[in-house]
């Protein structure tokens, strides 16, 4: 072998080398950057909890096309999602909430729950109001996130709400966690410069009760019966009981 063709030899042998080590950092960044993917992400209606949701989801992208408005997309190598999983950003384009789901119907793998039938029981996320951003918390008049919400009256209602700065109340909306789906077209009308309600996944603002906690007033059992004055029960006999024990208390 010539000097020369033993020179080239040496120089695209370490060009292999170098460009596999920089092939293996590459794939070794991907596999850090998903370690610490953060559960962030708006996912389609029917997707359950994130681990369970990429567990099922194989990538596909089959949802994608589905979607009558562009609503998702796959989340990219350097984004804070698992690369080639669907979300949306609301403020881009929300759900349209389809009757007929279109997205959960292409999903081949069950990672967008085939139960869900009603569209209005979806849960990819929920509503929450910046009141120090929020037009109608800040005493002007908008209340378009409470108009557009497609869970009418239910999801976003409006409420009267005295302010301490002033002898005039307002009427700021109010999000019902139970109705709201997490759609997101609230944050896309919000007429702020940057929304003042935004979609966020429940788990990250919604608190838990511990199970030791008990509320009297919403548990209907003898103890928690509301109480009624002897004079609206009727005449009280001397020596019964009105608390329907049945005890004859004098004579005890």
């Amino acid at each position: 072998m010539s000097e020369s063709t033993r020179r080239d030899f040496l120089v695209k042998a370490a060009q292999g080398t170098a460009l596999a080590a920089t092939g293996g950092l590459v794939w070794w960044f991907l596999l850090q950057n998903q370690a610490r993917a953060t559960p962030f992400a708006i996912r389609p209606p029917g997707a359950g909890t994130e681990a369970e949701f990429n567990a099922l989801c194989i990538k596909c992208g089959l949802c994608l096309p589905a979607c009558p408005y562009g609503t998702l997309k796959l989340a990219a190598a350097g984004e804070s999602i698992p690369i080639g999983t669907p979300y949306f950003l609301p403020r881009d384009v929300p759900c349209y909430m389809c009757p007929d789901i279109p997205c959960k119907v292409a999903c081949p793998t069950g990672a967008l729950d085939p139960e869900l039938t009603d569209i209005h029981q979806a849960s990819m996320g929920l509503a929450v109001i910046d009141i120090e951003s929020c037009l109608s918390w800040q005493g002007l008049r908008c209340e378009v996130c409470h108009r557009d919400c497609p869970v009418t009256n239910k999801a976003i209602t409006v409420v009267h709400h005295p302010r301490k700065t002033s002898k005039h109340a307002v009427f700021v909306p109010l999000v019902h966690s139970e109705h709201c789906t997490g759609c997101g077209i609230c944050e896309k009308v919000c007429p702020t410069d940057v929304p003042a309600i935004r979609i966020v996944q429940a788990d990250l603002v919604q608190g838990k009760m511990g199970a030791h906690y008990r509320l009297g007033w919403t548990i209907d059992t003898p103890i928690t019966q509301e109480f009624v004055p002897a004079q609206e029960a009727g005449p009280v006999r001397p020596g019964v009981d009105t608390t329907g024990a049945g005890v004859d208390y004098l004579n005890d």
